[in-house]
């Protein structure tokens, strides 16, 4: 795998993912989503990372895929011709990056620093919290190349836009400004372009060094709320609440509200 389409770094408890291939607008290749899938499976599970940021080298976030690459899913250039069911395939191992992001038991960040299109409007909305410059622009762009829409598009634009205003970015296809993004839900800040860097780094600094078994299953049951019933949710907030209360960080922040300081968490 060319090592340079993607660059990581590890600091401070923050893990930072950035697409890196800025002469194609961090378009996803084969290379790209397999690096980035494989940082985000062992990110997840190490325990000395609180916090992973997603961002792009250059001025897009990520422009989607390769238009002439999309059908091929995640095959390699010079491979042999794909049957349908194998370019489905392809394509779901392609969209792990989305759900890796959403479901992932660390918190996620998009620091949006240009154009989010297609698959990369899939991919900035699977994170927990999107955080865009204000040159940043936002678009389905399926309609323009005739697609349907992959990467969790579809359901990502449904639930935090609504069917009405999904519909309408996917039939009409049209950019929005980082202002109409936060304006609909899409986004939870929108910063000054030469000042997302300082400030998407000190929300994850924040979230790394926070109590990060609560932000686990705080993730986890918003998740759960999206596609359960009320009662579901009760039951499932009486174990998590009481398995948040074992921790050693729960007891840390009793200690601080008693002694009127800031806790001092420790993740465990």
């Amino acid at each position: 795998m060319a090592e340079d389409v993607i660059l990581t770094s590890v600091k401070d408890r923050v893990a930072t993912l950035t697409f890196n291939r800025p002469d194609k607008l961090n378009a996803l290749s084969h290379d790209l989503i397999v690096g980035s899938i494989d940082c985000l499976k062992r990110w997840s599970l190490d325990p000395e990372i609180g916090a992973i940021v997603v961002t792009g080298a250059g001025r897009a976030f990520c422009a989607g895929g390769d238009v002439s690459k999309m059908a091929d899913g995640m095959a390699r250039e010079g491979d042999a011709p794909q049957t349908l069911e194998e370019q489905i395939d392809g394509l779901r191992q392609a969209q792990e990056l989305s759900w890796l992001l959403y479901n992932s038991p660390k918190v996620t960040i998009a620091a949006v620093n240009g154009h989010a299109m297609g698959a990369g409007l899939g991919v900035c909305l699977a994170c927990d919290l999107r955080i865009a410059s204000d040159q940043a622009k936002f678009g389905t762009a399926y309609a323009k190349v005739g697609f349907g829409g992959d990467f969790g598009v579809t359901w990502l634009l449904q639930h935090y836009a609504g069917a009405p205003k999904a519909k309408e970015l996917f039939f009409l296809s049209e950019i929005i400004d980082a202002a109409e993004a936060h304006r609909i839900g899409l986004l939870n800040r929108v910063v000054a372009h030469e000042s997302l860097p300082s400030q998407a780094a000190e929300i994850a600094s924040r979230i790394a060094h926070g109590p990060l078994t609560s932000y686990r299953y705080m993730k986890a049951n918003v998740n759960l709320a999206a596609t359960t019933d009320f009662r579901t949710m009760l039951d499932r907030e009486a174990e998590t609440h009481l398995r948040c209360g074992m921790t050693e960080d729960h007891k840390e922040g009793v200690r601080a509200f008693i002694e009127k300081r800031q806790p001092n968490f420790s993740g465990r």
